[in-house]
C-alpha cells in the first residue's frame, strides 16, 4: 500500500476541505501514478473532486462511516477491516486522503510519494511529517521545479516497518 500527498514546509495539504496548493504538474505527478490502480479516499474528499464523481482509470475505494452514502462507480467501505478485504488481491493501492483517511491508514503503508512544495501556505490539515517519523526513510528526491512561482520536488519515503494487516493489529 502506497501513500500520495502534496504538502508545503510545515506538511500542510489543505484548507477549508480543499487542498491547499494546485499546480498542473503536480496534478499530472497523480494521474500518473494512480492510473490503473486502487484508490483509497474518504468521502469528503471525493466530493472535492471534479463533479464530486470517482477518478476515472481507477478503482475507487471511498471509506465512510455513513453506511447509506454511495456514490456510482465506486465501491463505498465502511470500515478498515472492509478497506482491507476489498484490496486484499490488489496490486497497486494509493491512499489518497484526506486527513482522517491518511491518519488511519499510513502506517500501514510501504512507500509514501511526497510533493513537497518550498512554501508555506494557510493550512488547518496537516500530514505528518515524515521526516519526523523514525520508521519513514527518505529514499529519493527528484531535482527542484518551479511552477507559478512555487518550487517543489518531488520525495519518495520508504517505511521500513509496516503494520502487516491483521484485525488483531487495529
Amino acid at each position: 500500500m502506497n501513500v500520495i500527498v502534496a504538502v508545503d514546509n510545515n506538511w500542510g495539504i489543505g484548507k477549508d476541505g480543499t487542498q491547499n496548493i494546485i499546480i498542473p504538474e503536480d496534478r499530472k505527478y497523480f494521474r500518473e501514478k494512480t492510473l490503473g490502480s486502487t484508490i483509497i479516499v474518504g468521502r469528503r474528499t471525493v466530493l472535492d473532486f471534479p463533479g464530486q464523481k470517482p477518478l476515472p482509470g481507477r478503482r475507487n475505494i471511498i471509506l465512510s462511516r455513513n453506511p447509506s452514502f454511495s456514490i456510482e462507480g465506486a465501491t463505498v467501505a465502511s470500515s478498515i477491516d472492509e478497506v482491507f478485504r476489498e484490496t486484499a488481491h490488489d496490486e497497486n493501492v494509493f491512499v489518497v486522503g484526506g486527513a482522517m483517511v491518511f491518519h488511519l491508514l499510513l502506517n500501514y503503508c510501504d512507500t509514501a510519494y511526497i510533493t513537497k512544495f518550498y512554501t508555506t501556505a494557510e493550512s488547518d490539515v496537516y500530514f505528518p511529517n515524515l521526516d519526523a517519523m523514525p520508521n519513514w526513510v527518505l529514499r529519493e528526491s527528484s531535482d527542484v521545479f518551479e511552477s507559478q512561482g512555487i518550487t517543489f520536488a518531488y520525495h519518495r519515503y520508504e517505511n521500513v516497518s509496516p503494520l502487516r494487516y491483521t484485525q488483531e493489529a487495529r
